[in-house]
């Protein structure tokens, strides 16, 4: 299979699931809008997410895949299963006894970490407590569920694990659609949706377990014990998991910032919903498939290789990441008042949310070219030198953070991410360069302006086309117009970027088909299952 349609297939499953999320988004903006009880629903569910990526995507994804796929190489399918059942029986306790522990401290975590802002509202507080306490769970289904789904990364099945995520929206747009038609109030909507968190939990680490044993792979318990393999994945996996869940953390921090202030937790969850879209199907398609296959690359010795491997992961996500970048810049608000501005939310919310989307846009390309340079160490099991840098990028979003936002509120958290984000991509790359672990390109270094321009003139097109449609996107207008306004702006966008895109030679179609199009070296055939 060519690097492209692994992209594709990752990047396609994906980008079902943010579509579902969207559609849950856009129930729960109606059903709760920006009220008390959503912004204690968002802040009890981002701790249990929070340490979903850092413990499980994060540590796995980048700590297990590349020590898994070398016990298949020196030990074949048993060595690589014992090892998995060696990681397993040591996770499985650990999650056990955090799940523990955090249930029993929620109240002085809520106070402490989640939401210290919430004290003073009694009523706010004690919900935000009761929300976590019934979604923490959903932690160590989604770490082992992580594993898994490494599992079959390294064994170059990547449709289960990517697909996986889409129950979770599925589930709570059911429990949202119910609210609806049962005429719930919004506390009653947070309490239904947090018991479906739990429940999407469990139903997506059934279907990587379904589809482990389908592979070949029966995992069964071991007694914990700390062998040389689990110990090597550990020392990996702690700076891993901190540099694999640097906007996670930078999230929860700026979540106890912004909970000082009504609604801002919210208007920051809303606007990374719609932003999480291009870098969910990009980003994370890109850092899925490029980490194996880089690893297997420089195992090999294949140094051009892993090379070419980069550069052309960082043109393919530049080429879709930069007009994405510019759309949202200039088009945040008749997307966010399309989406969202119904029920409970209120014109005003759209002009906040709007705005926090437009700055999200401008940190686009720097969180998709994070998980393009990011493999670049861990294949060669370097976890320590991004986990410097996301200690500085965190250490630059809280100083901003904080000293923004008395002044800005929300936006001044945003643009705080923004900054942070730049910053440890800058750090990430020039480390790459300096060490000889990135070859120069000139096909990519000619080809980056010419992309860069082609999204400024798009976006300047499309402000000025948004000015003079204002009347079919303003808030009075039907929305059958306003989606077919957003609609047509949206094809002529893509229209007038891949259009320039080519003509300037900032993308070449044969090129890029020819780049990408390599075949993979293939698994090692699984055993039938019984």
């Amino acid at each position: 299979m060519s690097l492209l349609k692994k992209f594709a297939t990752v990047g396609g499953a994906t980008l079902g699931s943010r579509v579902f999320g969207f559609m849950r988004e856009m129930l729960m903006a109606a059903a709760v809008g920006t009220g008390p009880a959503a912004d204690a629903f968002n802040a009890a569910f981002r701790f249990p997410n929070t340490f979903r990526r850092l413990f499980a995507e994060g540590a796995f994804n980048s700590a297990f895949v590349p020590l898994f796929a070398k016990e298949i190489e020196a030990g074949g399918m048993d060595g690589a299963r014992r090892f998995s059942e060696e990681v397993f029986g040591v996770l499985f306790t650990v999650l056990m006894a955090i799940t523990i522990v955090m249930e029993l401290s929620m109240p002085v975590l809520v106070r402490t970490i989640i939401a210290p802002g919430f004290v003073d509202d009694p009523v706010k507080f004690e919900t935000t407590v009761r929300l976590t306490t019934i979604m923490f769970p959903y932690l160590a289904c989604m770490s082992l569920a992580a594993m898994m789904g490494g599992m079959l990364n390294s064994l170059h099945r990547y449709f289960a694990a990517a697909i996986a995520p889409v129950f979770l929206n599925v589930i709570l747009i059911g429990v949202l659609a119910t609210a609806w038609w049962q005429g719930y109030n919004p506390l009653e909507v947070s309490y239904g949706l947090s018991w479906g968190v739990m429940a999407a939990g469990v139903v997506q680490l059934a279907i990587v377990w379904i589809a482990v044993r389908h592979a070949g792979m029966k995992i069964g318990f071991r007694r914990p014990r700390l062998t040389p393999n689990v110990t090597r994945l550990l020392i990996l996996a702690l700076p891993a998991a901190i540099t694999g869940g640097i906007t996670q953390i930078n999230l929860l921090i700026n979540t106890a910032i912004a909970s000082s202030a009504e609604g801002a937790i919210s208007a920051l969850v809303y606007a990374d919903r719609i932003y999480q879209l291009p870098l969910g199907v990009v980003g994370i398609a890109v850092a899925t498939v490029l980490l194996p296959e880089l690893s297997r690359a420089l195992r090999s010795g294949a140094s051009v290789e892993a090379s070419n491997l980069q550069n052309r992961s960082v043109e393919f996500v530049l080429f879709l990441t930069l007009p994405a970048a510019g759309a949202l810049l200039v088009m945040s608000e008749p997307i966010v008042r399309l989406l969202y501005e119904r029920g409970q939310f209120a014109p005003s919310s759209t002009v906040t949310v709007g705005a926090i989307l437009g700055l999200y846009g401008l940190g686009l390309p720097a969180f998709v070219l994070i998980k393009a340079f990011i493999p670049g160490f861990f294949a060669r099991e370097d976890t320590r030198t991004p986990m410097i840098f996301a200690g500085i990028a965190v250490a630059v979003n809280v100083s901003l953070a904080m000293t923004l936002f008395p002044h800005l509120s929300a936006l001044g958290i945003a643009t705080a991410e923004i900054v942070a984000g730049w910053v440890n991509a800058a750090l990430l790359f020039f480390t790459l360069v300096k060490r000889g672990h990135w070859g120069s390109d000139r096909a990519l270094l000619k080809r980056i302006p010419m992309l860069v321009l082609s999204a400024a003139l798009m976006a300047g097109l499309l402000h000025y086309l948004i000015i003079w449609l204002q009347p079919q996107l303003a808030s009075s207008a039907p929305t059958v117009i306003k989606a077919a306004t957003v609609a047509g702006l949206v094809v002529t966008a893509m229209v007038v970027y891949f259009g320039l895109a080519f003509a300037t030679g900032g993308a070449d179609r044969s090129m890029l088909a020819r780049a990408l199009k390599r075949k993979a070296k293939p698994a090692p055939e699984a055993p039938s299952p019984e």
